[in-house]
């Protein structure tokens, strides 16, 4: 596909993310854990212009009624994607998918089948198991899910999770909450050739211009938590996400100039009057 002859005249407010059936003209994702209060949360999504929100579906179990997430995720313009934080093994993470899913309905979004699957037995630095992962995508997808998996940067494992029916893919640029950026790049890159379904960069973007480079690569959006979450001010860090998405967007979808391996100048070589 020429991405430039075909969008060459687009506007951005025509760029559309598209991800199962659903389609979302923000390409900012956001996670809801490690804000200092509900209200430095709820303002950070606003101001991050997402439309979609993750939740871990045990945290929103267990939370105090009036300390609950959810509770600022009520609304019809966001839309929800419970995650399945917290589970080490396959059958665990399915039944927190359904649990999940129940959830949302029941809160409204009746229609919704997301979840973003996470099976994570490692505690130090939270790697996801691609075995694990792969077989409950699989199980998922049959039960009617839209399922984002999390995944290493793995171009084999990602073609595998899409051949199995997942809606989107979402590598890991760097280990979860690290803040370390774009580790992952080449490996980021392969995927996002290949795939035939949005490319997610989900965790370890740090600041506002990982999440502009990993768009100027071709992803298709980015999924960030800590690095607004844990700034010091989540409400400028969450805008500066949200216009770095969108700056490495337009770039990538003007058809970046050729990297060269020698200077050129950049005058024009015609038309200049000569000099004895």
């Amino acid at each position: 596909m020429n991405i430039t002859r075909q969008i060459r005249s687009m506007n951005i407010a025509m760029d559309i993310l598209e991800i199962g059936e659903k389609s979302f003209s923000s390409r900012v994702m956001l996670g809801t854990g490690k804000y200092r209060n509900l209200k430095e949360a709820s303002n950070a999504i606003k101001l991050s212009k997402c439309e979609v929100v993750t939740f871990a579906v045990r945290r929103a179990q267990t939370s105090q009624k009036n300390n609950n997430i959810l509770n600022i995720l009520n609304d019809s313009k966001i839309w929800l994607l419970p995650n399945t934080a917290g589970c080490q093994t396959c059958d665990e993470a399915i039944r927190v998918a359904f649990l999940g899913r129940e959830i949302v309905k029941e809160i409204g979004q009746v229609d919704n089948n997301f979840i973003k699957l996470e099976v994570i037995p490692d505690p130090k630095y939270l790697l996801p198991d691609p075995i694990a992962t792969l077989k409950a995508a699989e199980y998922l997808c049959k039960e009617g899910f839209i399922v984002l998996p999390y995944m290493n940067a793995d171009p084999i494992l990602a073609k595998h999770l899409e051949a199995v029916g997942c809606a989107a893919v979402m590598p890991l640029g760097s280990p979860i909450g690290t803040n370390q950026g774009l580790k992952t790049l080449s490996n980021i890159a392969i995927i996002i050739e290949n795939a035939k379904v949005p490319v997610i960069v989900d965790a370890g973007i740090g600041t506002s211009s990982d999440a502009a480079k990993a768009m100027e690569l071709g992803a298709s959006g980015i999924l960030v938590n800590t690095c607004v979450a844990r700034a010091s001010s989540s409400a400028t860090m969450a805008t500066a996400i949200n216009l770095a998405v969108q700056s490495g967007r337009l770039a990538y979808l003007s058809g970046l100039a050729n990297i060269r391996d020698t200077a050129q100048a950049s005058s024009p070589e015609t038309g200049i009057s000569k000099t004895k």
